[in-house]
């Protein structure tokens, strides 16, 4: 397993990137697609209570990880949707991402004088498999219109709770992190309002958010270092090298 690097502590209130989130419709089966092709398995997250969610996650390196989010078998089904449109999904896909901030009301604040609404900070937490509670305040994940489909993201602040990729985590090292859009510049103008645009021009910087390039359809893209090669993240299962 790769050293584990120090955790980037941002200035106060300016966000870093914090983590990838990847949604699925079936978790378990997801988790064996991942470990195959990746040859690392991701490690037991936690259980999202009342919300008919839980996780699994690898570390990316530089204080951020990958979040695989599913249904929670054992929890009875939720009395709304669950988050990031799971219910809806056909697949595994990319959909949002996260950043990190140590003063989310500064950040929110600052978001609105530039002229963009990233809502209202809330409290949650979660319990790990070890019994551990760790608990966080973050903006609700928006999709459309104001999310532009998960390209834009939602504020965390894990506050003194210990951050989840320090917890051990096997590391697979953040490649590259694009994001595609019909119309970039309203999104690109979305991430400048959050201090969260690309400043390294592939997205893996541990500072930036993805590389936004022109496409015809909105999505997310994450290329990993897997033990068998590069695998990318996106639409779909996920792909690992070709020869």
């Amino acid at each position: 397993m790769p050293e584990r690097m120090p955790d980037p502590v941002p200035a106060r209130g300016v966000p870093v990137l914090d983590h990838l989130v990847y949604a699925t419709p079936d978790l378990e089966r997801t988790v064996e697609e991942v470990a195959e092709l990746t040859g690392v398995r991701p490690a037991a997250g936690g259980s999202h209570p009342g919300m008919g969610t839980r996780n699994v996650l690898l570390g990316l390196g530089e204080g951020r990880y990958f979040e695989i989010v599913g249904p929670d078998r054992e929890q009875p089904e939720p009395d709304g949707p669950r988050w990031f449109g799971i219910d809806a999904l056909d697949g595994p896909r990319l959909v949002h991402w996260a950043v990190r901030t140590t003063d989310i009301d500064a950040t929110v604040a600052e978001a609105r004088e530039r002229g963009y609404e990233p809502g209202e900070p809330v409290a949650m937490s979660r319990r790990t498999p070890d019994g551990d509670v760790l608990s966080w305040r973050l903006t609700l994940p928006r999709t459309r219109p104001h999310g532009a489909d998960g390209l834009v993201p939602f504020l965390l602040d894990w506050g003194t709770t210990t951050h989840p990729s320090a917890r051990d985590l096997p590391v697979l090292p953040l490649v590259s992190f694009t994001a595609t859009h019909p119309e970039p510049a309203a999104v690109r103008a979305a991430l400048a309002a959050l201090a969260a645009l690309d400043v390294s021009g592939d997205g893996a910087g541990a500072g930036a958010g993805p590389d936004v390039r022109t496409g015809p359809v909105p999505g997310l893209t994450a290329v990993l270092e897997g033990h068998h090669g590069p695998v990318t993240f996106g639409r779909g299962t996920a792909e690992g090298a070709t020869a």
